[in-house]
């Protein structure tokens, strides 16, 4: 497998069919049969695959290209779509068996109509988490997609399928959702880089929601520029990402909570990139967040995420409940016990959070810290109930903190299976991306 760095970008492949070195049927033609060769060697990244569809987005790219219209730097490349978007005429699964029957969706989700409305080919549906809900990517229906670095490790959720397809070269950019990191996780275990925006700047609908508070939607792709290609299709807005001047940047760490019981090699490799960094002239402003020690707490009865999917699954859970990954119903099925004061405390408790986040980090220019405190644990130490829920706490922590503050959030490659998180409050998204992308360039 090239790997994530060296494959080509989305600036690479429209230069190549701008200046006719390629066309979007050879560049589909070429991802289909890498699909093909992961299938035949027990890959299971993909949900399904729409062969005759992509070839006839492929040759109305290159027809469209010929005639003088590119769309957007999209157009003619292929890109996968994480199972729980609608995508016209075909059945929205989202990982599970519970769905497996249902109508073929009418329209696609608005986030997959922009992207078929740039040009981008939409080669197939992508493996997940049932119903979003893990950060491990572990699929019992469908099989488990496993990271490119070793075939015996998992390759993170709920968007694991995406980051396979990306890391293995079957598409150029996938796009995901993050409830509590599922972008970013996988992206960490894969060697790409993930983004997640602020939630409310692409839309959701028409997509199978697990928390409406926490959801947002966004990229998994090689490079923060090819995250700036996607967003601007997926949230319609141009931000201004031209790389920040790293001298004199403040980038916030916190040795509290997102620090702790790191893998001595995240740790190793953060500190090492905190120096390269501080090499460059950022400013490196050590603070304190005590407040997020009381997260587990405050999430102790399933949280947000609980209360919010039992809303959405209570009458298939009892219609179908059998056909669900019992590990997953298990956590659905916590919502049922959350009462509306229950839920009301939560939001409160948000809000604060949000209020001391503003505070703390009002001078920052990014808040860094490792995406996910540990790397890609092996799918076979997963087996007992205990150890799966411990390590899927453990992988979701940091990356969730971002999603309780309504936050912002990009994950950069820090070595084989570990990433970088750089991190912004609501809205705070142009900034991360400017920082992302000047640390991109320092770590190069």
């Amino acid at each position: 497998m090239t790997s994530a760095a060296k494959a080509p970008t989305i600036a690479e492949l429209a230069g190549a069919l701008a200046a006719g070195h390629t066309t979007s049927v050879a560049l589909t033609e070429a991802a289909l049969a890498k699909i093909e060769r992961h299938r035949n060697a027990g890959g299971v990244a993909f949900m399904s695959v729409d062969a005759q569809g992509a070839l006839a987005q492929a040759r109305a790219a290159d027809q469209a290209r010929a005639a003088g219209y590119v769309a957007s730097p999209l157009a003619g490349l292929p890109i996968s779509v994480k199972d729980l978007f609608d995508v016209r005429g075909q059945v929205t699964r989202a990982g599970s068996k519970a769905l497996e029957g249902s109508a073929p969706a009418q329209a696609d989700a608005p986030a997959v109509a922009r992207l078929r409305a740039a040009g981008a080919v939409l080669i197939g549906r992508t493996n997940m988490s049932e119903f979003a809900f893990s950060g491990l990517g572990l699929n019992p229906h469908y099989g488990t997609p496993r990271t490119p670095f070793d075939a015996a490790c998992i390759s993170g959720g709920s968007t694991s399928g995406g980051a396979v397809s990306v890391a293995e070269e079957m598409a150029v950019a996938a796009l995901g959702t993050d409830t509590g990191g599922s972008i970013r996780i996988p992206s960490a275990f894969c060697g790409l880089t993930g983004f997640k925006p602020t939630a409310r700047r692409v839309p959701l609908d028409g997509a199978v929601p697990l928390s409406t508070s926490l959801d947002s939607a966004g990229p998994l792709a090689r490079s923060v520029a090819c995250c700036v290609a996607m967003d601007a299709v997926l949230s319609g807005e141009t931000l201004d990402t031209r790389a920040a001047d790293l001298r004199g940047a403040r980038l916030y760490v916190t040795r509290d909570f997102v620090s702790e019981g790191l893998d001595a090699a995240v740790a190793q490799a953060f500190e090492a990139t905190l120096g390269a960094l501080s090499a460059q002239g950022a400013q490196i402003v050590e603070f304190d967040f005590p407040e997020l020690r009381r997260l587990p707490e405050i999430n102790a009865a399933g949280g947000l995420t609980a209360a919010e999917a039992w809303a959405w699954h209570r009458t298939l859970l009892q219609e179908k409940g059998d056909l669900y990954d019992q590990r997953v119903a298990q956590r659905i099925r916590r919502g049922e016990k959350l009462t509306a004061a229950d839920y009301i405390v939560l939001l409160a408790e948000r809000r604060a959070m949000q209020q001391s986040a503003a505070q703390r980090l009002r001078d920052a220019d990014a808040w860094l810290m490792p995406s996910v405190a540990v790397r890609p644990p092996r799918l076979d130490a997963l087996d007992r109930d205990e150890d799966f829920f411990a390590t899927n706490g453990l992988v979701l922590r940091n990356a969730s903190v971002i999603n309780f503050l309504d936050g912002c959030a990009a994950s950069l490659p820090m070595g084989d299976g570990m990433g970088l998180g750089v991190c912004g409050l609501h809205g705070r998204d142009a900034r991360v991306l400017q920082v992302a992308a000047a640390i991109e360039q320092a770590l190069a």
